[in-house]
This record gives C-alpha cells, sequence and structure tokens, in this order.
C-alpha cells in the first residue's frame, strides 16, 4: 500500500481591526480575543493529528495562530515567506462595493483587469509560491502530516491550482473561513482528494469569509 501524507493549509484567527482596513502585508495586525480563542481550538484539534512539520507565514496573526499548535505537538514554527498574504495595493485603505470606494476615480485604473488582478499579486504567481511550500512541507512530512498557516486568498487559489480550476473568481465564493483548514490528501504522489474542515465553526462573526 502507499504511503498517505497530508498536508493542512490553516486560515488565521480573527484579526484585531477596529477600523476595517484591508490589513495585507501591513505589520501590527494581530489577533482579537476571539482569534486567539479561534488558535487554541485549531491547536487541540489539529494536536491530536500525526503533524511532524509546521509551516506559518511571517505575518503576526499568522504566527499566533500556529503558536498553540506548536506548544501542543512540540514543534518549533518554520516562517516560510512563500505562504505570506498576497500582496494588494489597497493595503491600508478601507475598500467595498458599498463604501463609495468604487466611485474614486482614483482607484479606476487598479481595476481594469479583474483576471490578473491589476489591484495585487497576479494569481499565477500565488499559485506558484503557494505551491512550492507545499512541495516542501509534504517533502518534510512524508508519511506524516504538515500544517501550513497562511491566509484566505493564498490557501483559496492553492486549491482552486490543485483542482484545475480558474484562478480568477469572485471572493465571496471562497471555500476557506477563518481557522478553516483545507487538507490536500497524497497517497504515494498522487494527489487522492482535498478535504474541508471548520473547527470554529461556531465562534465565526457575521461576514467571517472577508478579510486575510
Amino acid at each position: 500500500m502507499s504511503e498517505t501524507t497530508r498536508v493542512h493549509l490553516v486560515r488565521h484567527g480573527e484579526v484585531h481591526n477596529p477600523t476595517g482596513v484591508l490589513y495585507g502585508r501591513l505589520p501590527g495586525f494581530h489577533l482579537s480575543d476571539r482569534g486567539r480563542e479561534m488558535a487554541e481550538r485549531l491547536g487541540e484539534v489539529l494536536g491530536e493529528r500525526d503533524i511532524t512539520h509546521l509551516v506559518a507565514s511571517p505575518l503576526d496573526r499568522a504566527q499566533e495562530t500556529a503558536a498553540p499548535l506548536a506548544a501542543f505537538r512540540g514543534l518549533s514554527i518554520t516562517t516560510d515567506p512563500r505562504v505570506i498574504e498576497a500582496g494588494n495595493r489597497f493595503e491600508g485603505r478601507t475598500f467595498g462595493v458599498g463604501d463609495g470606494s468604487l466611485r474614486r476615480p482614483a482607484v479606476w485604473p487598479l481595476l481594469v483587469n479583474p483576471f490578473r488582478p491589476s489591484w495585487g499579486e497576479p494569481y499565477d504567481q500565488i499559485a506558484q509560491r503557494m505551491r512550492a511550500a507545499v512541495t516542501d512541507a509534504r517533502a518534510a512530512a512524508r508519511g506524516h502530516e504538515a500544517a501550513i498557516v497562511s491566509h484566505q486568498l493564498p490557501v483559496w487559489v492553492a486549491r482552486c491550482s490543485y483542482e484545475g480550476r480558474r484562478l480568477w473568481h469572485d471572493p465571496r465564493t471562497r471555500q476557506c473561513s477563518l481557522a478553516s483548514v483545507t487538507t490536500l490528501v497524497w497517497e504515494g504522489d498522487r494527489l487522492a482528494r482535498i478535504e474541508y474542515l471548520e473547527p470554529c465553526l461556531d465562534l465565526l462573526p457575521a461576514k467571517a469569509g472577508y478579510g486575510a
């Protein structure tokens, strides 16, 4: 029988963001109290798994989400910049369909190509760096399990890439809530299936699908 290897792509918990800005890669955004509760829950749930390798984005919210799991499993956190949040030229701004921002002429040049997208890091570039990180994590945990704590868009684009879907999409359709776990399951060298789990479903705030 072929060996089974799992790589769990974990989205971080809720972030303290009272002004509602798109924080992207900006420093200084940490987990909220509810986000820390989510991280503890993830540590308990994933801590029961055979995780032998733990990776996290360098951003504070990902490191803080990974910390309880690292403590539970007795693992060190490998910081990997390849799983960081996607670059976004709207960082530090509030931006949404209902807040009037689409009427500002200054933002129009950034919205010309939603398929790339023109306002941030290209989807294919995100997919390439995420897949490279997954490949290394899978090799490090071969026959066991690895966890990568990342962000909504990178996790979703990686999933779409593995499933052979188009990478451009409506953000409202992403199946990647806060503190969710998207699991890639390999049987030997064959990607056998993709699983999805929401261990913190009862903790999700309204509109929890949005954010990074």
